[in-house]
């Protein structure tokens, strides 16, 4: 069950921060796995500063550490890449 429970926040938290980012989706399959490792990098990112987070949980502060987690992967991922295209 913690797995579909962990699918389930990291596509809300992967959709929500491409809407906020882009006011566009990039599609669902891609929404859960960017949210799935923001989950992996906000709950890192929260550890690292001293605040229990569990990201996988229909918690308010797993919800937000995987945004969080999202919004910081997405950054980095458009600062790599321009429309889709990877500069060398």
């Amino acid at each position: 069950m913690g797995i579909v429970v962990f699918i389930i926040v990291g596509a809300i938290a992967g959709f929500v921060a491409s809407k906020v980012l882009s006011g566009k989706g990039m599609g669902l399959l891609w929404d859960i796995v960017v949210g799935i490792l923001g989950a992996f990098l906000g709950g890192w990112l929260a550890s690292l500063v001293g605040l229990p987070v569990a990201t996988g949980t229909f918690t308010v502060g797993g919800i937000l550490a995987a945004f969080v987690g999202a919004v910081i992967l997405l950054v980095v991922f458009r600062a790599l890449t321009h429309r889709g295209v990877i500069h060398a």
